[in-house]
């Protein structure tokens, strides 16, 4: 069997205990995993990170941190945790700067310069910068959906992103706007908007953009196609995002509600846009006149009548306007097409703000 040469460091440890962990060692050269979840069917190759899975099960999380109010159901993750609040940075990215409270976050950034990503998977050779990456992206070739949301009883391959759907947090902002994000992707598509060069034209309206897939999009304002239809009611929708947003108000599960008139939402966010009314909070105001609003879709909305450019004009009257849905609105008066009705009495009407006004006769 050959001889074991221990280290002087370990003389109190017994030869047993020692052929035991080089046991425990090999089988990350054989890929041996022999613990396995009875919950989840998540495999290990050691009884430690087994059992500090095992508690990810568990309902109760008794340690939560006063800052951001996670939850670890196990104290010393809480302790990790903790540092990320306390901890100095005092490590330094070379290149800009960027600072670090620790060494392997530092190592890890370093590769967002370089662009060396050693992770890859040996189902289709995808690589990766980090090994928790690769670990959520091996899961997307079983099809499993491991894990299931304690809010909503949804499963899910990768919980984190979606958990930050019912407690609206965005640990991604953004360096030079602040605008913040729930995940690492979405902040890099975002990223893209601050880049000059916009090689991507629109030969309508000669509006450009960085990405093609942006173009593409922005297109269908002036076809008006909508490829995007809901399944349960058949509103059509331009970009899949949008569908996404619009499906969350047929969950029937509506965890968030309001305090004071104790309407529901699906999502935090939703909440905290809705909670405005009471308070008349109006965080976004108009750089031209001045106009507060409460939502920015709403802001966005008003700038445009500040822009002399009415790019869409009506065929029949020659009417000018400077957004895509004010046209339509508008051709509906000569067409007489009224495509929002009444489920109570059956009347109908052009335009949907007209329809939620005429409902309030039914409450």
């Amino acid at each position: 069997k050959g001889s074991l040469n221990i280290c002087d460091n370990y003389t109190g440890i017994s030869l047993t205990q020692v052929r035991a962990y080089l046991t425990a060692h090999m089988r990350r050269h054989t890929g041996e995993k022999l613990y396995v979840c009875k919950t989840c069917g998540k495999r290990f190759s050691s009884s430690s990170p087994y059992y500090r899975h095992m508690a990810i099960h568990k309902e109760e999380k008794p340690c939560s941190c006063g800052i951001y109010g996670k939850c670890s159901c196990r104290r010393n993750n809480l302790v990790l945790h903790m540092k990320s609040h306390t901890a100095k940075k005092s490590l330094t990215c070379e290149v800009c700067g960027k600072a670090f409270r620790y060494k392997s976050d530092l190592s890890t950034h370093h590769r967002t310069h370089t662009g060396e990503k050693p992770y890859s998977c040996e189902t289709c050779g995808k690589c990766f910068s980090r090994r928790a990456y690769l670990a959520d992206h091996m899961i997307r070739h079983t099809g499993e959906k491991l894990y299931v949301c304690n809010t909503c009883g949804k499963r899910f391959s990768v919980l984190r992103k979606h958990h930050r759907t019912h407690t609206g947090e965005k640990p991604y902002s953004c360096e030079i706007c602040g605008k913040r994000f729930s995940d690492r992707s979405s902040l890099k598509r975002h990223m893209t908007v601050h880049e000059e060069e916009k090689p991507y034209s629109c030969g309508t309206c000669g509006k450009s953009f960085n990405r093609q897939t942006h173009l593409k999009i922005h297109m269908r304002s002036h076809t008006g196609e909508k490829p995007y239809v809901c399944s349960t009611c058949g509103k059509r929708f331009s970009d899949r995002s949008s569908l996404k947003r619009h499906m969350t108000v047929h969950e029937e599960e509506k965890p968030c509600s309001c305090g004071t008139c104790g309407k529901s939402f699906s999502r935090q966010t939703r909440l905290k846009v809705h909670m405005r009314r009471h308070t008349s909070e109006k965080p976004y105001v108009c750089s031209t006149c001045g106009k507060r609003f409460s939502e920015r879709s709403s802001h966005n909305s008003h700038t445009v009548i500040h822009k002399e450019e009415k790019p869409y004009s009506c065929r029949i009257c020659g009417k000018c306007f400077c957004r895509q849905d004010n046209l339509v609105t508008h051709v509906r008066i000569h067409t007489g097409e009224k495509p929002y009705s009444c489920k109570t009495c059956g009347k109908s009407f052009s335009q949907s703000r007209r329809l939620k006004a005429h409902m309030r006769i039914h409450t």
